[in-house]
Parts: structure tokens; sequence; C-alpha cells
């Protein structure tokens, strides 16, 4: 979402709005699903505030993100859903966010990794990747930059 050209997703909108059909097929069933990074400084700064309250990501829930989100995307330029018809009529259902990961889940990735390949579990190797990967913020170093992303290619080293 993020990567299209702000109004180009209302193309979309007579599919998801509330007509009983468009040229005589019915969507209301239908489910679309819009990736975007867009929101994602909301739901890392969301994350810290919880940590740093003495809270477990994992008690983050949706409700707690949502009203960020909706509001967050609508109104950057750079989401895809700048202004968009779809978030002002209410069209979007649900904004479901991905949290980032902290080191636990780093570590999980590169066993879950690991085992794919067919190799022995090495927890000293799992280590060992897991702490070339970047973290942020600096000081803390409680969540991956970049998830899981890099795990594949930096476990290739090992």
């Amino acid at each position: 979402m993020d990567k299209l050209h702000p109004g180009v997703i209302d193309a979309i909108k007579p599919f998801l709005d509330y007509y009983e059909q468009v040229d005589g097929v019915s969507y209301r069933k239908a489910i679309f699903i819009f990736l975007s990074n867009a929101g994602g400084d909301l739901i890392t700064k969301t994350a810290l505030d919880f940590w740093r309250a003495g809270r477990k990501r994992e008690d983050i829930q949706l409700k707690d993100l949502e009203p960020v989100l909706s509001v967050g995307v609508f109104n950057n330029k750079h989401s895809g859903l700048w202004h968009s018809g779809l978030i002002d009529r209410n069209l979007i259902d649900y904004f479901i966010p991905f949290l980032p990961l902290e080191y636990r889940h780093v570590k999980m990735c590169v066993r879950a990794e690991m085992r794919a390949r067919g190799s022995a579990v090495d927890e000293d190797i799992v280590t060992k990747v897991t702490e070339e990967m970047t973290f942020f913020p600096k000081d803390e170093k409680i969540y991956s930059d970049k998830g899981c992303k890099t795990v594949q290619s930096r476990l290739d080293f090992h």
C-alpha cells in the first residue's frame, strides 16, 4: 500500500463500498488484504511505550493500536491511504498490526531456519546469528530493525 500513489486505492472503493452488486457481481463476502509499512513508526512507539511501562509486547491489543493506525495512515502522504475514501467512509474493517520482533523472537527464527535446512539446532550459532542483527533503540536494543528478514542470509555464513 505504501508504494501506491495516493488516491489509486480509491479505484477499488466500489468493490468495498456498501453496494449489493458491481457489474452484476456481489463482492459482499470478498476479503481484501492490504499490506503496508505505513504506521510502522506508530506501532513501534506503542510497543516501546508498553515496554517502558513494564508491560509485555503480548499485552498490546488491537484496541491499543487501531485508532492510532487509522488516523496515522489517513494523514500520512506516503501510506497509499492518504485521505482515502476507504478510511473516510469506514470501509476498512480492521487494521492488523505486525508488532516488532524482540531478541527472543529472532532467536526463534534462527532455530526455525536451521530446522528447515535439516540442520541440528546449535544454540551457539543461534546466539551468534542473532547478535549480528541490529536492534533498536540503540541503548536498550529491544526490537529487531529488520525482523527476521536477513536471518537466512546471515545463517549462510555459519
